[in-house]
């Protein structure tokens, strides 16, 4: 399914018109006096179908296109954009980056990456899966979903709604370097949230799943089903007394941890000096058995690319092997910054996953905690990126002797991320795969659990 022709038939353009677009910005930008030029032309769509409590709520259906064009004049560097593909937006378009430049001041870490790291043959990676679902289909899937949550307990009541998406689009990148390459692309997503209530008391919950292939969705009984199940589950949670307990880390939530991580040691954040993770290349961050490994080349990976957003090839690698820092995740930008060697990671990371010698399942994680909580849900944004401390609000349960004991909120977890990473005892093999960063749950040997 991953080629031009499917793709052409799918969009609003062919992949050849946004290689022309392409070639032409490349050359307004030669004309008008640049020494490099670079850019991306991108052409998409989406189709999204709500249904709740038994009714349509939402039929949403986008087209969208764009492209941008970053100009260097020696290390003079303007970016300009535009949704407006006609030949005379283009020239205007490239035009306005260029007299951005003018009067932008030098920076001797500016231009494109180094030609000897830009990808030459990449791989093909499945990326592209077309979902031609129709608004009618759309809709009974999701009514299956939200019906399927309904019949898990009496005590569900409402309905947030049950949302079936199909995304897909296509891009090329391009620069003066002679380099141009892309590909089409998909992502489609299936969710439901419910809401549960009982006496006085009401609690909400989720689940979604997210697929390059529609094939690969769970099915919309399942995520039906957990969603109910979750929302009734939370009914009666209780507050707790502030202690300092083991917290296991549910695996949705999880891969955030690994999000911190990949934040501080990001280029942007070293070279400004705002990480609590400055000069950690071959510490031990994380307890001696874990290992992050970065994997651009999975087929039907989320957030697979065979090259970056400089055109550098992407590469597999360990980030982290026996909790030691092996690299961090540089655009060609800010390894010149920091005098160091790209590594294809301008736009982000691709694929990161945390993983620990021996990986176990849920109830062993469970049984090795004893007593501690479980979290299964984060609220607010209470981290510095500076020193590392971590506070957030949370709510999940409280496990005693291994087995649930009682739903819990209203509370705060606490620690410094330092701790946290070296305090992981257990990771489970329970994987939830919803985007860049993937985890089973994580168990921390002891963080503070405020409450009452």
């Amino acid at each position: 399914m991953n080629n031009s022709s499917v793709s052409d038939f799918r969009f609003s353009f062919p992949v050849s018109t946004l290689q022309q677009i392409a070639r032409d910005i490349l050359t307004f930008a030669k004309q008008g006096g640049a020494t490099a030029c670079e850019t991306n032309v991108s052409d998409g769509f989406g189709q999204t179908v709500t249904v709740r409590q038994g009714e349509v709520e939402t039929i949403e259906y986008n087209r969208d296109k764009g492209l941008s064009v970053t100009v260097f004049i020696g290390q003079k560097r303007g970016n300009a954009s535009t949704s407006d593909f006609s030949m005379q937006a283009v020239q205007d378009t490239v035009a306005a980056a260029l007299s951005i430049a003018r009067y932008t001041a030098d920076d001797d870490c500016a231009g494109l990456a180094d030609a000897e790291w830009l990808a030459k043959d990449y791989p093909h990676l499945s990326l592209y899966y077309p979902w031609a679902i129709t608004v009618e289909e759309a809709i009974e899937l999701a009514k299956k979903c939200e019906q399927s949550a309904y019949a898990v307990d009496k005590r569900i009541t409402n309905s947030e709604g049950a949302t079936i998406s199909v995304s897909e689009s296509q891009f090329i990148y391009a620069n003066s370097l002679g380099f141009m390459g892309g590909y089409p692309l998909s992502r489609h997503s299936m969710s439901c949230a419910m809401i549960a209530e009982q006496d006085d008391s009401k609690q909400r919950d989720y689940w979604y799943c997210v697929a390059r292939d529609a094939a690969d969705l769970e099915s919309p009984e399942f995520i039906g089903e957990k969603a109910g199940m979750r929302s009734v589950q939370r009914l009666g949670a209780r507050k707790i007394a502030t202690c300092d307990v083991p917290v296991l880390f549910e695996a949705p939530i999880a891969s955030g941890l690994i999000g911190h991580f990949a934040s501080a040691v990001s280029g942007g954040s070293l070279y400004r000096k705002s990480s609590f993770l400055l000069d950690s290349i071959g510490q031990r961050v994380f307890a001696p058995d874990i290992q992050i490994r970065e994997l651009p080349h999975l087929h039907k990976g989320l957030a697979s690319s065979a090259f970056d957003d400089d055109g550098v090839a992407t590469v597999e690698r360990n980030v982290v092997a026996d909790g030691v820092v092996q690299g961090y995740f540089l655009s060609s930008y800010s390894a010149r910054k920091l005098g160091m060697r790209t590594t294809g990671n301008a736009g982000g990371t691709h694929n990161l996953i945390l993983q620990n010698a021996v990986p176990q399942n849920f109830e062993s994680l469970l049984q090795k905690m004893d007593t501690g909580l479980l979290v299964t849900e984060l609220l607010g944004h209470g981290i510095n990126p500076v020193t590392g401390d971590y506070s957030r609000g949370a709510s999940g349960y409280w496990i005693e002797h291994g087995d649930i004991a009682y739903p819990v909120e209203e509370i705060t977890i606490a620690g410094n991320l330092k701790d946290m990473f070296q305090g992981i005892v257990a990771i489970g093999n329970d994987i939830v795969v919803r985007g860049s960063k993937q985890s089973g749950s994580v168990l921390i040997d002891r963080m503070t659990v405020a409450g009452d």
